[in-house]
């Protein structure tokens, strides 16, 4: 069966398995490959795509694949190689970039308001560095001083893992280029078509991830992979029969 899946969706989930395996076996890889913050001092410049293969458990990497494995192999053939490796791949960048541009909204409102309790924030930059072995106290007194600081040592040293970027851009696109079609949801009985379902999750994933209640969950993420699938999947609508 795993051979009747389209080339690039079968090696995409065969490096998304190998790499998950990599990285129990070896877990220093897990920081190195994960993708933090742009400005923070654990971000290398790989991780844009790196963190794309990474996953933080079984299940989270379980239901990115089998997302995959039921929406890839119709998009692929429709697109084409060439076409469906683009989608899947900006829709990953679009993912980390939105993602990461509210992260970089957040910590220019931390920072603000650690100036304006008289505190430097490079205090936290300097100590969030993953392996960091030195004095963890800060300067900071005050309970808002602290909460603040922890703020920003959290987005320094918490990265971005998961293929759910990439993989909301190949359902954005799917719901796209079909938006009839049906699709089952867990604890819905009846079908419902994928035009009315994504609209619910992204309104949700958008709300989740500016209201703070993600629950650990890069949300703004999903959004940004499912906003650039629609784009690419909208232009490339009109000559879909012409990628082949």
């Amino acid at each position: 069966m795993f051979n009747t899946i389209p080339p690039i969706t079968r090696n995409i989930i065969i490096i998304n398995v190998i790499v998950f395996i990599v990285t129990l076996i070896m877990p220093q890889l897990y920081n190195t490959l994960s993708g933090f913050y742009p400005f923070s001092p654990n971000f290398k410049s790989w991780q844009i795509i790196t963190h794309m293969f990474m996953h933080g458990g079984f299940m989270h990497i379980l239901f990115n694949m089998f997302t995959l494995f039921s929406f890839g192999p119709v998009l692929e053939q429709a697109l084409g190689e060439k076409k469906y490796l683009i989608l899947y791949f900006l829709s990953g960048l679009g993912a980390f970039f939105l993602f990461n541009l509210w992260n970089f909204i957040e910590v220019q409102q931390i920072v603000s308001g650690l100036e304006d309790l008289g505190l430097n924030a490079s205090e936290i930059y300097s100590k969030s560095v993953i392996g960091y072995s030195g004095n963890m106290n800060i300067s900071a007194t005050t309970t808002e001083g602290k909460e603040l600081s922890q703020q920003l040592y959290d987005v320094l040293r918490t990265p971005m893992v998961g293929a759910s970027g990439a993989i909301f851009g190949v359902v954005a696109a799917f719901a796209t280029l079909y938006p009839d079609a049906k699709i089952g949801i867990m604890f819905i009985p009846i079908p419902m078509k994928v035009k009315y379902v994504l609209p619910v999750v992204v309104i949700g994933s958008i709300y989740l991830g500016v209201s703070g209640n993600g629950g650990g969950i890069a949300h703004l993420a999903h959004v940004g992979g499912a906003i650039v699938g629609f784009i690419l999947a909208r232009i490339w609508k009109k000559h879909l029969y012409r990628f082949n």
